[in-house]
């Protein structure tokens, strides 16, 4: 969701909160239901869900917190025309190459290209350069055609595909890779849902124009439901996707903007506590999320717009580290934790 902040540091902060005025910027101001649908769901005493983390930043893997978790997914954001341009193509082989040579299962997001941001490819070369880079890439096996596909367009920024465009990139990654597990559309809940709902329709009908194969995994950012400590969104939002669901991004937001300010570490308690809550979510939905990834490892400082790392600008755990290091059964959870 933040990554291109990070690889256009030049670009102005404003455009987070302009992709998003329609989601997460409402998250402090008024509820979208009643408040009844803010009670935690009840968990399984056994979640059948995998936990992972999304990050950009390769230093994660040789992290001895990141390390002691043990966690085999992690999820990495790619330019779709990463082989073409040496830059993306050298961040890409340092990450995925780390979390190989520690065994662990790298799901891959296309996005936008890091050189030409507004514009979107046809058809034909986004097939071509993910061809590429599959082919660069052999042991990774799993993939998405499109990150976060409803975001929508920020002028002179980046732009998002049109979920017929989605489709017709989800049909060409099918095509140049047809033993790997594809999942269908990677979506945002934003604020109130429609439009990602009438999003996700219109990508299904256009898979049966097309006459591919309908997705039977499909990816979610609920961001905007479990910072709420809500779960009405997600749940209406996986009951039209329908099949399997990955939170392919989820977790707690320490910093965005004034919605949800870091004063005085306010933020890092709301993001630990977001956290507990989005455990049991996916818990409570364990017969139909069977991933969860949270974002991010790497935090930022008091000048980041977005930040929702589970560590601070300084590799130092917060609050959030402890929960998840619990969750996951880690041995050494009793950490002195970070107050930025």
């Amino acid at each position: 969701m933040r990554r291109f902040l990070r690889r256009f540091p030049s670009l102005p902060m404003l455009a987070l909160s302009l992709a998003l005025s329609a989601g997460l910027v409402g998250a402090a101001s008024a509820p979208a239901r009643p408040p009844a649908a803010a009670h935690a769901p009840k968990a399984h005493a056994a979640a059948a869900f995998l936990t992972g983390i999304g990050d950009e930043q390769v230093e994660m893997f040789g992290d001895p917190l990141w390390r002691q978790l043990h966690t085999k997914i992690a999820r990495y954001i790619a330019p779709y025309d990463a082989v073409v341009h040496r830059d993306s193509l050298a961040k890409a082989t340092e990450w995925i190459h780390a979390a190989e040579a520690q065994h662990v299962k790298v799901l891959v997001a296309f996005y936008h290209s890091e050189h030409t941001p507004t514009r979107l490819p046809s058809v034909a070369q986004y097939q071509h350069d993910v061809q590429k880079f599959i082919k660069h890439f052999p042991y990774v096996r799993q993939y998405q055609a499109w990150d976060e596909a409803n975001r929508g367009n920020v002028p002179h920024l980046f732009s998002s595909p049109s979920a017929t465009a989605t489709a017709q990139y989800y049909q060409a990654l099918r095509r140049v890779c047809r033993t790997c597990t594809v999942i269908g559309l990677d979506v945002l809940d934003q604020n109130y849902t429609g439009p990602t709902i009438r999003y996700i329709l219109e990508f299904k009908r256009e898979i049966g124009h097309l006459r591919t194969v309908m997705p039977s995994i499909w990816g979610l950012h609920d961001y905007a439901d479990v910072n709420r400590l809500e779960s009405w969104r997600t749940r209406e939002v996986t009951r039209v996707l329908g099949g399997q669901v990955w939170l392919t991004e989820t977790g707690g937001i320490v910093q965005f903007g004034g919605a949800f300010p870091n004063r005085n570490g306010s933020g890092l308690a709301r993001a630990a506590n977001v956290i507990k809550y989005t455990f049991a979510l996916a818990g409570s939905q364990s017969s139909r999320i069977k991933r969860l990834y949270l974002y991010n490892w790497s935090g930022g400082n008091s000048s980041t717009r977005f930040d929702a790392g589970l560590t601070d600008a300084h590799h130092r755990p917060r609050a959030g580290y402890v929960v998840v290091c619990r969750a996951l059964h880690a041995k050494k959870c009793a950490v002195k934790i970070s107050r930025h």
